[in-house]
């Protein structure tokens, strides 16, 4: 079988991926960068669709953490914002933060039954198409959107990592994928800063997000992916099953993703 790529868009894109290939989510700003952010620094990050899913499962965890927003604004009885900067600021370590967003956590909550579900951002992309090349024929990059917008950052990620499954023999699927490719490919991530989501974040003085997400690339050397509805380092996961809370093993089979 032709190894091949394609790059699509939105949380509805999904169900045309559920078999045969390695489902990657992306939204740089701000869900995937914000649940690779949790867990690079050791806390148990378990994304939802909605806030009713989120609540109900801090029922089942022990002193979890509520990161999100609704519309880019914090979410009503949340404890911080879907906040990159600010979840790298805090202690997490061994501690259940769920996480909640617009589109990005909903994306991420539609690939469930995917064979394989992976998160990638500016952080890990290079890592994250290293691993992909040896898993799969197929992968499919999947840019969360916003507003019915495929935006430029997403756009820029996805091209990323199909380039450089391209470079290890992997076929664009499509005239879109290599069109994204062909864009984006020698792009600065500071080509981000143009697009409607880093306007946002300016306009409503959220710039330490930005920041940290143009300051922070390819500084993890490691690939995530959803495994019990946890956002998990593949390097840690068996390693950690040994020592995760019991409280956090429960919620995990009981994901509401």
């Amino acid at each position: 079988m032709q190894k091949q790529v394609v790059i699509d868009c939105f949380p509805e894109s999904v169900s045309k991926y559920r078999k045969g290939y390695a489902v990657v989510a992306v939204d740089v700003i701000r869900a995937t960068t914000s649940a690779i952010t949790v867990a690079a620094k050791g806390g148990h990050c378990f994304p939802v669709p909605s806030v009713d899913a989120a609540f109900q499962l801090k029922s089942k965890l022990r002193d979890p953490m509520l990161a999100g927003e609704i519309a880019g604004t914090l979410a009503p009885g949340f404890d911080l914002n879907n906040s990159p900067s600010e979840l790298a600021a805090l202690d997490i370590t061994g501690r259940p933060v769920i996480l909640l967003s617009s589109s990005g956590t909903r994306l991420i909550c539609q690939a469930k039954g995917c064979d394989t579900i992976h998160l990638a951002c500016f952080r890990n992309y290079a890592f994250a198409a290293r691993h992909l090349a040896g898993l799969l024929p197929r992968v499919a990059v999947i840019g969360a959107g916003s507003r019915g917008e495929f935006r430029e950052e997403d756009q820029m990620c996805c091209a990323w990592i199909a380039r450089d499954l391209a470079e290890m023999g992997y076929a664009p699927a499509d005239a879109m994928t290599f069109d994204l490719i062909k864009q984006w490919a020698t792009e600065a991530p500071e080509a981000a800063l143009c697009g409607k989501s880093a306007e946002y974040l300016r306009r409503t003085g959220q710039t330490k997000d930005l920041q940290f997400i143009l300051t922070h690339i390819n500084d993890l050397r490691a690939s995530y992916e959803v495994r019990n509805g946890e956002v998990v380092a593949l390097a840690d996961y068996e390693t950690r099953l040994a020592v995760t809370p019991s409280c956090v093993m429960n919620a995990g089979t009981q994901t509401v993703c």
